[in-house]
């Protein structure tokens, strides 16, 4: 699959999608680990007898499944445009750009209104530095 590179201009315009995705990608996980949670103490040890309550665990079970499926979705429409998600909670996502014949990648974080920072493969995100530095 080929790199798409992403203008600054162009990795903006998809903030304001990015950030609902996240969004919903957050809830999915708020409800999947109150779901694990509940399998757990579903299928946890009651003193001496072991939970054997399969219909219950089956269930819970495939809606775990289902939210997983639903959350893949949201990660594959991020990452269909050619971006790359690195995070859910803080929601971090980088962009493939060249600047200069030099491969680099745009840099958001949520809470951010538009793209301010770049980062090399190599630095992460550890090395992000600000755009006015390219």
């Amino acid at each position: 699959m080929s790199t798409t590179y992403f203008s600054v201009e162009k990795a903006n315009k998809l903030i304001p999608v990015f950030k609902k995705e996240l969004n919903e990608l957050k809830k999915l996980q708020f409800k999947f680990d109150d779901k694990f949670k509940e399998l757990e103490s579903v299928k946890k040890p009651d003193g001496q007898h072991v939970q054997t309550d399969t219909d219950k665990v089956f269930k819970i079970e495939s809606e775990l499944e289902f939210l997983e499926i639903q959350a893949q979705l949201h990660v594959s429409n991020i990452q269909d445009t050619g971006a790359q998600l690195k995070g859910i909670d803080p929601g971090l996502i980088d962009f493939p750009s060249i600047k200069e014949n030099k491969k680099i990648l745009l840099c958001w974080k949520e809470g951010e209104e538009e793209i301010t920072h770049y980062h090399t493969e190599e630095e992460g995100f550890a090395g992000r530095k600000p755009l006015d530095e390219l």
